[in-house]
């Protein structure tokens, strides 16, 4: 249908079936076709479905395929923006990566950040940030409320949500160091899956609150517990990723 013209396929499942689609989702994105896809349940938040259904490597696999935009909303409105996105593109396929969870709807100016992959969510109050959280889909949110913990500590932190890696990484450099400081080295990524590849933006000071083994059986509040995914534990690390850099 793609090939053919007129009109625009999509589909959609869970996350982790992801894996049975490798082949076409790589076909689409070598012949630059414009496909949607519509992949749910994205993280070991969907609890008592148990490991089998939870991804944790999938976003960091469908990342590494060159020209595939894989885009992790974090509320309803970067829903929206992405899906406008998804069906404007012409020159490759497009993932839509989206929650089970029922999720806020977060409060903010424009959302037209979105398009370019990433933007400040939230200033840090004095608009120098000492600290930069990164976040994407369902731990946006937690970043929001680790942010607001550290700054009536008088920490600055600023928060990002950066639904899309490729998006942001084909910004100029102007904007994505207006977005991510290069002197502003304390910076944590937040996000229910595999860590890998996001150092290019926490950098080597940097750390990451991601998920390296696979998920459990269990409601997904006591997962986020569990596996460390509160804004107690989000303001502790980066309380400690500051120190650090702080000290050296």
């Amino acid at each position: 249908m793609a090939l053919h013209g007129g009109l625009i396929p999509y589909g959609g499942t869970f996350l982790v079936f992801s894996d049975y689609m490798r082949p076409s989702v790589r076909l689409a994105a070598l012949m630059e076709l414009p496909v949607v896809y519509v992949w749910t349940h994205d993280s070991v938040w969907i609890g008592e479905d148990g490991p089998t259904h939870q991804p944790v490597e999938h976003l960091a696999a469908l990342r590494a395929v060159p020209d595939l935009h894989v885009v992790r909303p974090a509320d309803a409105n970067e829903t929206v923006v992405a899906w406008r996105a998804a069906l404007e593109r012409r020159d490759g396929p497009t993932a839509l990566v989206l929650t089970r969870q029922s999720l806020p709807i977060l409060d903010r100016g424009a959302v037209s950040g979105a398009l370019r992959g990433g933007y400040v969510l939230r200033e840090a109050p004095d608009d120098e940030p000492e600290v930069i959280l990164i976040a994407t889909g369902s731990e946006v949110h937690l970043a929001l409320e680790a942010q607001e913990q550290l700054n009536e500590e008088g920490v600055q932190a600023r928060v990002v949500s950066m639904p899309c890696w490729a998006c942001f990484d084909a910004q100029p450099q102007t904007y994505r160091d207006e977005v991510i400081p290069p002197a502003v080295t304390a910076r944590l990524a937040v996000e229910a899956g595999s860590p890998m590849g996001w150092e290019r933006y926490v950098g080597c000071q940097g750390e990451v609150v991601g998920i390296e083994r696979f998920g459990a059986s269990a409601p997904y509040k006591d997962l986020m517990k569990k596996f460390g995914f509160t804004a107690e534990v989000v303001a502790e690390r980066a309380r400690a990723v500051l120190e650090r850099v702080a000290s050296a």
